[in-house]
């Protein structure tokens, strides 16, 4: 640091609020600076920095089940943000959740000297484990729900499942059927509420749902059962025109199963699935879906871990993200 102050002909201290991003500085000396920096090859010793200011600048990060697409990108979200506000990230991938391993994920991070912890928490036993835990440092939940006196940040799982239901209808079908996710999932069950409730209030009768588990091999099964009622069945049964599927991994499944049976998409059957990962838009057809704006998830829990770790901002507060809805080819033909 005195290498670059003398270079620039400035004070150390200068050269450290530029570091800190601190506002005071003129853009002018800011910009040189950063160049000294860049020719010098200056990096900060962070273990230094440690010691000299009391704090790691390093937080902590939960997570289970990140070979799925919604916890993966919700993982690299909060990782991105953390980078962008000059902080490292020490992340404990979690095979299965429990009380037990919940509390030594958090023990580890602890040991790791983290200031703070983002976890994710989107199943049920998740949240009844946190609720029950003492907390070493400031966390901050996401996908967690509002069950939790702790500050967390939520997409609203259950606006999305009513614009899918809403377009679905708005298109002409009497009714709308569903592929859920595992109900141990709070994300799968707010899906659903909000499939439910959007069937209830246009005065169509909810078909009875049937239950994946977030792999494409089990929206293949719900597909082969619905291609069955769709090509032969009559009464209740002869309304299976739309589909709503939880993920868009399960989508893809039942995807399949209709075309092995000859079930045509959308012309016999419209199929729409939640997340929109890369693949979706590539489907055959392409894939109805809702956008969660990950990106949006990591800067709102970084900023809102910070907030708690420097001891600002309300006490509890849960912040609720909207998704988009994106209309592709798989539901494009409205009913006549």
């Amino acid at each position: 640091m005195e290498d670059v102050a003398r270079a620039v002909g400035v004070s150390h201290q200068t050269v450290s609020r530029v570091l800190r991003g601190h506002p005071n500085v003129r853009d002018s000396t800011r910009a040189e600076v950063l160049q000294a920096i860049k020719d010098l090859g200056y990096r900060r010793n962070s273990s230094a920095r440690a010691l000299a200011t009391s704090r790691t600048h390093t937080l902590g990060v939960v997570a289970v089940n990140t070979a799925l697409f919604g916890p993966a990108s919700t993982l690299a979200g909060i990782e991105e943000a953390a980078r962008a506000e000059g902080f490292l990230t020490s992340t404990v991938n979690l095979r299965r959740l429990s009380r037990e391993s919940l509390t030594q994920a958090l023990e580890h991070l602890g040991e790791w000297g983290v200031e703070g912890a983002v976890v994710i928490t989107p199943q049920r036993q998740a949240v009844v484990a946190l609720s029950a835990m003492r907390r070493p440092f400031p966390i901050v939940t996401v996908e967690g729900g509002h069950d939790l006196d702790i500050p967390g940040v939520s997409v609203n799982q259950h606006l999305g499942a009513r614009l899918i239901t809403e377009h679905l209808l708005a298109a002409g079908h009497r009714t709308v059927w569903h592929v859920a996710g595992p109900q141990d999932w709070i994300e799968a069950e707010s899906r659903m509420a909000g499939w439910r409730a959007a069937l209830e209030d246009a005065g169509a009768e909810p078909p009875t749902p049937l239950l994946g588990d977030w792999s494409p091999l089990s929206g293949y099964r719900a597909g082969q059962q619905l291609a069955g009622q769709a090509a032969g069945a009559t009464g209740r049964a002869a309304a299976l025109t739309a589909v709503f599927v939880a993920n868009d991994q399960m989508a893809l499944g039942v995807l399949r199963a209709f075309r092995e049976a000859g079930v045509r998409v959308p012309d016999d059957v419209a199929v729409a699935g939640f997340d929109d990962i890369p693949e979706a838009e590539y489907f055959a057809p392409p894939l109805t879906t809702v956008r969660q704006d990950f990106e949006t998830v990591g800067k709102a829990s970084i900023r809102l871990l910070l907030d708690r770790i420097e001891g600002n901002g309300p006490d509890d507060p849960h912040l609720v993200i909207d998704p988009s809805l994106i209309v592709r080819s798989s539901t494009a033909t409205p009913l006549s």
